[in-house]
Parts: structure tokens; sequence; C-alpha cells
């Protein structure tokens, strides 16, 4: 099988099966949905959506935040992994997006990433999710299956991924896909074992056909 045929059979059988994907992440706006993909680095989507209500209501918007110190808002998020850095980090992005851009999340990857607490994989989430954006965020679950199906080859950085996917993902459906292999990551082809059995691409991975043919 040939690597365009692998993501030809992958990405049909997503379009068939899983038409609607989307974050689970709860946000009603750029900046929230900025503050929850923040929170949520090694965390889960359903520890940081239990966080977020309270801290929203009580920093609707960046001034808010910005205006706040570290200690407060850890009492809101204590609960979540690194709550001290990333304290510090709200703060400080709320400071630069208040005084540098006007209190407006930036649609782009260059501007986002001079946010404090802000990667390429969170500014890339933010600009295909809040934006509509074609972009390909990496995250640990992207990573991990597309090494493991054979998407990638065996490729060492997120960066290295993320220009794989690109290459051979149409640009109208990366948004998507990455939510597609997000959620298989998630469910599906867990770290430790992945549920090989119940997998309905399991055709098309690299990984099965090699341990379980």
């Amino acid at each position: 099988m040939t690597k365009k045929q692998r993501y030809q059979g992958i990405i049909a059988w997503f379009e068939k099966n899983m038409p609607i994907a989307e974050s689970e992440l709860h946000y009603y706006n750029p900046y929230q949905l900025l503050v929850a993909v923040i929170l949520s680095a090694q965390c889960t989507d359903k520890r940081v959506n239990m966080t977020t209500p309270a801290l929203f209501e009580a920093f609707p918007e960046p001034e808010t935040l910005a205006a706040s110190n570290p200690e407060t808002v850890y009492s809101y998020i204590k609960s979540i992994s690194y709550p001290n850095s990333k304290a510090r980090h709200l703060v400080e992005m709320a400071g630069v997006l208040t005084k540098e851009f006007n209190g407006k999340v930036p649609d782009n990857i260059e501007d986002l990433m001079k946010l404090p607490g802000v990667g390429r994989k969170t500014a890339n989430v933010v600009v295909s999710v809040a934006f509509g954006i074609p972009a390909m965020p990496v995250d640990t679950h992207v990573f991990r299956v597309s090494n493991r199906i054979g998407l990638t080859d065996n490729s060492r950085t997120p960066l290295e991924t993320e220009k794989e996917l690109v290459k051979y993902i149409p640009g109208k459906i990366l948004g998507k896909a990455h939510h597609w292999l997000i959620l298989h990551g998630r469910y599906t082809c867990t770290a430790r074992k992945p549920h090989c059995d119940q997998c309905g691409i399991n055709e098309f991975c690299k990984f099965y056909s090699t341990y379980h043919i």
C-alpha cells in the first residue's frame, strides 16, 4: 500500500463515519478558546471544562485577567495540571493581549506565538478552531497516531508531523482531520494499548498490518 492510498483510505473512512468532528473544549469566543487550550496542555478536556466556567465568570475578558495576579488565578485552576505555571502564563498572556493587541485574539500563528504560554500547537488550534483557517495542530495524540498508523514516517518532532500531514491532507478538511486524529487517539488508538479490534481504519494501518497479520 502506498502512502497516498493509506491517506485516501483513512480520510474516506473518517468522512463517512465521523463527518462532524469538533473540539471537546467548551468556549464561546476566541479568548475563551485560547485560555482553554493553554489549560489543556497535559490535561484532559473534561477536567478543563469543569474548571473554566468559574474562571470565565471571574475573568470574562482579557482586561480583567490581565488586572489579576497568578495567585488569584491559581485558586480557580488548581485542579489543572501545572497550575502555577499556567496561572502565570494566563496573566502574562492577557497582559500582552491587552497592551499589544487591544484585547483581540490574533488570527495568525505568528502573532499568537508572541503571547506567553502559546506555542505552535496552541496557535494552530486557535486559528483552526476559532477562525476556520486551515491548520494542523499536533498534540501528543496526533503525533502518536500519525506515526503509528503510517501517515508519517517515524517523524521525530511535532513540526515534522505537521508538515507531512499538511502535505497530504487537503486544506479544506485539515481542521476536521486534526480532530479525527485526536479523537481516534483519545478513544481507539490509545497510547498503551490500541483497540485494534474495534478500529475502523485497521485495514489501512501500518501498525496493524505489521503486528496483527
